[in-house]
């Protein structure tokens, strides 16, 4: 079965953008960008990997999730950026059409759970903290990119609210020079 994956980056106070929604502070360059592109190609925009020559050959993921917030945040000239996988943006907003994009207004967990059901490569939750606050309990594994950096405020890796908790074990945690950590949690069954 397919598993949905909270793969972001994350400062060292727990935020995935800063308090203007920022994120052009998270370091780019460095020792861990070969290790993560290495292992999540299929998370960098298609048109930066093909301009970097980054085969993006979807071993990790068929779908990514984001919502709109996110989408127009990350990728404001770019109505597309994830061409290569199936790309699912939770709004009430009207987006122009483009390629692999679907808009939706439908539940996230149901989606989430009909998704998880066909066949495919696992599912990448994009962010933001309102879409990972409702879909905590569906998230598989949370991989964070934790970034030598501080916001002191922003938007956090989960949105505010009463959550049941979640127990995560420990999968694996990979330090580089540049000060980023790579760590997996897969979620305890």
């Amino acid at each position: 079965m397919r598993e949905l994956v909270y793969y972001v980056a994350v400062s060292l106070d727990g935020f995935i953008a800063g308090p203007e929604d920022q994120f052009d502070t998270f370091l780019v360059e460095g020792d861990h960008m070969e290790g993560i592109t290495g292992e999540f190609a299929d998370a960098i925009p298609t048109d930066i990997a093909a301009h970097l020559g980054i085969p993006q050959s979807g071993e990790r993921f068929g779908t990514v999730l984001m919502g709109a917030t996110t989408h127009a945040m990350g990728m404001p000239d770019m109505p597309s950026p994830y061409r290569h996988l199936e790309q699912i943006v939770f709004t009430h907003r009207d987006l122009p059409p483009a390629e692999n994009l679907r808009t939706t207004t439908e539940d996230p967990v149901q989606v989430v759970r009909a998704l998880k059901q066909q066949p495919g490569k696992d599912i990448w939750l994009c962010g933001g903290a309102q879409l990972a606050g409702q879909l905590r309990e569906e998230i598989d594994r949370l991989v964070l990119k934790r970034q030598p950096l501080l916001f002191g405020s922003g938007v956090p890796l989960f949105a505010p609210g009463e959550y049941a908790p979640v127990q995560l074990e420990h999968v694996r945690t990979r330090t580089f020079e540049s000060g980023v950590s790579l760590t997996e949690y897969a979620r305890r069954r």
